[in-house]
């Protein structure tokens, strides 16, 4: 079988959405690094917060973890590339435990966890039950006998008598420990908003969050437990890592949006731009007056734009400058809330806020998710991009709608799955801009970063042959 290798690690699963699954991630993983372990976080599926909020409580950069998007073998290379093989690697999962693409399950975190070989935490929110709880326990532990679940954390116990007869219920009728027990807690201790919680860069008091984490959790999560069950997971297959291909030709200069109002970009994405021969400058959207002048592309990632509309509308000479780089025919990749700055006006709360007015049309946000799951693509039109003919896989999650308007709007795509940018079509295009509501992980697509690196070169010489 080849080389056998250990990483000791758990999912934490839970019985739906809003189980209490970060709050115990995050909270283990204070209580572990505490203890002296290192960790290491992943989540399960695409979502960008999340991942923060793990990178933040581990000290580490957190991977995103998805078999939809990266498909089963690259999920194991990019967990083993990226996991420690002496401390804990703690990976969150999604939604419910077995909810996924369909009614099988398909991509659920109960099938990353049996991809990884990975052993299951089950939280169950406790508020108002008690042998019930065994019930719902028992229950996934039939559904499928082939995933191991190895203890449950009790997450919303009212006092002593309701948290010991639970557990006597759980561990009597479903043979496994209850490892953890936490208390109903006061609402908003990680605060949220329309696409989920809040990311850590704009929570100005995380010192006292952590503290408040281990408060919660010291003495009700039994840190020797846990640290047994992840140490039990067997050993994967070694995967070597490949070696960074050195670029045939010169390295070429991107550039790509990061501040407060830009934040959503996978590590491996921007880590297989410079893998792929990329030099990254980063790009404050909020305080630069101008695009530095020796892009070759420029990447415009997803965020909030929306909650600094104010601020992104009054930076006129930037988005003059996005604008003229867009008219001279600079590669601009742009994903959900990059489609946005690059739009004519933002609507948000009754408010026009003016945009880069790249596109002509506006985009107006809305009370309720105008696309929300994963997506896939059928590259159909010429593109500075991608290939003609291939399939692109992503996901969507956007308050966000574009206003029809009576321009003709070109697009690249076909919808084959999920809302896209309107009519069943995505990649909204002008000159050699791209914008889309479809966020793609470069793992699962290397088409992507190499399809960046390609546009770059297109645009101009590499610097090194200019005169």
């Amino acid at each position: 079988m080849g080389d056998l290798r250990t990483f000791p690690r758990l999912v934490i699963g839970g019985m739906s959405g809003s189980s209490g699954k970060t709050i115990v991630s995050l909270g283990l993983m204070h209580l572990l690094r505490r203890a002296g372990v290192e960790v290491r976080a992943f989540k399960k599926g695409p979502d960008y917060i999340d991942a923060a909020w793990l990178a933040w409580a581990s000290s580490h950069t957190a991977r995103n973890l998805d078999t939809f998007l990266m498909g089963p073998e690259r999920v194991v290379e990019s967990f083993i590339h990226h996991a420690t093989s002496s401390g804990m690697n703690v990976i969150e999962g999604n939604r419910g435990l077995f909810d996924g693409y369909d009614a099988a399950g398909t991509h659920s975190t109960a099938a990353l966890a049996r991809c990884l070989s990975a052993p299951v935490l089950l939280v169950v929110n406790a508020s108002k039950v008690t042998r019930t709880a065994a019930a719902f326990v028992l229950g996934c532990q039939k559904l499928d006998l082939s995933l191991a679940i190895r203890g449950v954390i009790l997450n919303n116990v009212s006092g002593e008598r309701h948290r010991d007869v639970t557990r006597d219920a759980i561990e009597s009728a479903c043979g496994i420990p209850v490892v953890g027990c936490l208390p109903q807690v006061k609402s908003g201790l990680l605060p949220e908003r329309h696409l989920g919680l809040v990311p850590p860069q704009e929570h100005f008091t995380t010192e006292k969050l952590g503290q408040d984490l281990l408060q919660l959790v010291e003495g009700r999560l039994d840190v020797d437990a846990t640290l047994s069950i992840g140490r039990d997971a067997p050993p994967l297959p070694w995967i070597q890592e490949p070696s960074p291909t050195p670029p045939t030709t010169s390295t070429v200069t991107i550039g790509y949006l990061k501040d407060a109002a830009f934040t959503f970009y996978y590590p491996d994405n921007l880590e297989t731009l410079e893998q792929s021969g990329a030099s990254l400058v980063p790009v404050s959207a909020l305080d630069a007056t101008a695009l530095p002048e020796n892009l070759q592309a420029l990447y415009i990632g997803g965020g909030f734009p929306e909650t600094h509309a104010r601020a992104l509308a009054g930076n006129t000479p930037f988005l003059q400058s996005l604008r003229n780089a867009a008219l001279r025919g600079l590669p601009i990749y742009a994903e959900c809330g990059g489609l946005i700055l690059l739009a004519r006006n933002l609507l948000w709360k009754d408010i026009r806020y003016p945009m880069a007015a790249v596109f002509p049309f506006d985009v107006g946000v809305c009370d309720s998710p105008q696309g929300h799951g994963y997506s896939e693509l059928r590259v159909v039109a010429p593109n500075p991009f991608f290939p003609t003919g291939i399939t692109l896989r992503g996901h969507e999650f956007h308050y966000s709608r574009i206003v029809p308007c009576a321009e003709t709007i070109s697009t690249a795509c076909l919808v084959e799955r999920g809302t896209g940018c309107f009519d069943k079509r995505e990649f909204v295009m002008t000159n050699n801009v791209v914008a889309t509501y479809t966020h793609m992980h470069a793992v699962g697509t290397p088409e992507w970063a190499a399809g960046m690196v390609n546009a770059a070169r297109s645009f101009a010489p590499p610097r090194d042959s200019r005169n």
